[in-house]
């Protein structure tokens, strides 16, 4: 064919104008054979280790010849694996796994083929690591992101729950129980440090009151007047100094009987009297009496006896009768007298809402604090010997704690003060970051002494709390959200 332009046939036959184009060196191309994993051992990087003069270490053998296809892995993501020996290249279709520092490509269809990359330790066959954060069940072998929570020693701490098997929260309902057998509520209530236990100290008691040295000098002033009475009596026989000393001794013992039965019913009149306090107004360190609405607080209180859910303070106290030849409940039991057996008393922190000012405080009555009750009891049951049988739940109550059930008569006493009853606090305003809070005042309260009724002056320490019988008022019913 000619022509003044130049042209060429291909190696199709079919020509084409131009030149032919000059070969052109290829770039050389990678080797066949997969480098194996070294782990940093130079006598098994192959053709490193000769430039070393090291010889190769031969003892490890790799596999070697075709792959035809590539086996499958099962996993997160479906793919070819690699595997130590000579790669088949393919024109039509290649599948490329590649790992750090090993390339591999098998014939396998367009489809199920893809590349995937992967970053990481490899063991010592060159492969890389499986990773899975999770425990893994049976022969499967399972990929999920995230790293694996650590399984946590048990502690004292309140958290959201336990973990489960796979590191989750698992969801539980009421408190967590030991192997053991579960402990009595009693005893859970004795051993929670946020909840305080209030003993017979914190009742009122006239005798504790009094100042000792004062009662002790007028007791020597009365022996020294009655010896002199007798005395002026028996040399004189003038009688004026012994009545008189008689008369002032009704006089004294008949005030001291009396301080002794009406004084507490003087000191919550006292409490009644004193003057609430707005807690929007009140500075500081100020000691102030707030009345309202009581919430329950992180640690709920639940009656002994009667099981009142949502409590913030519970009483509990068994009295017996002692006769002329029964037995005492207390050393300390005279004849004749209701004396007390058993009591259980305890109080943990709440809040109180002030009805002037809408305002919610924080009582710290709870871990230990002062707290000088003023809760009246109501009778929840009379035993004698006669009906003893007739309450199961009074019977089961004497058993977990213990107490003989013969025959004697005995009194229950219960009181408590639920969410959503009206109480009156007395204690000393503290402002902390933005809370407010009610803690008990460093000196004591003294009442001072009440002339009209003749009642002589009482101290009253820590918290004060005062509530009426909370069984026969209607409480306000409090929403939780």
């Amino acid at each position: 064919m000619g022509s003044r332009f130049p042209s060429h046939q291909l190696s199709n036959g079919l020509y084409v104008s131009g030149r032919p184009e000059q070969p052109k060196e290829r770039t050389p191309t990678m080797s066949s054979v997969a480098m194996p994993y070294t782990g940093g051992d130079i006598k098994k990087s192959g053709e490193l280790g000769k430039m070393f003069d090291i010889p190769m270490d031969g003892s490890k053998s790799r596999k070697s010849g075709p792959l035809n296809s590539a086996p499958s892995r099962t996993g997160s993501f479906g793919g070819a694996a690699s595997h130590s020996g000579p790669i088949m290249q393919n024109a039509a279709a290649r599948s490329a796994y590649v790992t750090s520092g090993n390339l591999s490509a098998g014939g396998m269809s367009a489809s199920a083929s893809m590349k995937k990359t992967n970053s990481g330790p490899l063991n010592k066959h060159g492969e890389p690591v499986k990773k899975s954060s999770g425990p893994q069940s049976g022969g499967v072998t399972r990929q999920n992101s995230g790293p694996i929570p650590p399984v946590l020693p048990t502690t004292g701490l309140i958290t959201s729950g336990p973990l489960n098997s796979s590191g989750a929260p698992r969801k539980v309902s009421g408190p967590l129980e030991s192997t053991g057998s579960m402990k009595s509520h009693t005893s859970s209530i004795a051993h929670n440090p946020a909840v305080t236990t209030l003993s017979l100290d914190d009742e009122y008691s006239f005798r504790r009151n009094f100042p000792k040295p004062i009662l002790w000098s007028v007791i020597l002033i009365f022996v020294m007047g009655f010896i002199a009475g007798g005395f002026i009596l028996g040399a004189v026989h003038n009688a004026i100094l012994l009545i008189v000393v008689v008369v002032l001794f009704a006089a004294v013992a008949a005030l001291f009987t009396w301080n002794s039965c009406c004084g507490r019913k003087a000191i919550v009149g006292f409490i009644s009297r004193y003057p609430d306090a707005e807690l929007r107004t009140a500075k500081n360190g100020q000691f102030v009496k707030v009345s309202g609405v009581v919430t329950c607080g992180n640690v709920p209180l639940e009656s002994s006896f009667q099981k009142v859910p949502r409590c913030v303070y519970t009483s509990t106290s068994l009295y017996e009768y002692r006769g002329w030849d029964s037995k005492a409940a207390n050393p300390k039991h005279r004849r004749f007298t209701w004396g007390l057996r058993s009591a259980e008393r305890h109080v943990v922190d709440f809040y109180i809402s002030d009805f002037q000012s809408g305002l919610r405080a924080l009582v710290k009555t709870g871990y230990g604090a002062r707290v000088t009750p003023y809760v009246d009891d109501s009778i929840v049951i009379d035993v004698n010997p006669a009906n003893k049988d007739m309450s199961p739940e009074f019977l089961r109550w004497l058993g977990e704690r213990k107490l003989s059930s013969d025959d004697r008569i005995m009194q229950l006493k219960e009181g408590y003060i639920k969410e959503g009853s009206t109480v009156s606090v007395m204690g000393v305003v503290q402002r902390n970051d933005n809370v407010l809070m009610i803690v008990p005042p460093p000196e004591p309260l003294t009442t001072g002494c009440q002339w009209a009724k003749c009642i002589f002056p009482a101290s009253l320490e820590g918290i004060v709390l005062r509530c009426e019988d909370t069984s026969k008022i209607d409480v306000i019913p409090v929403v939780h959200y």
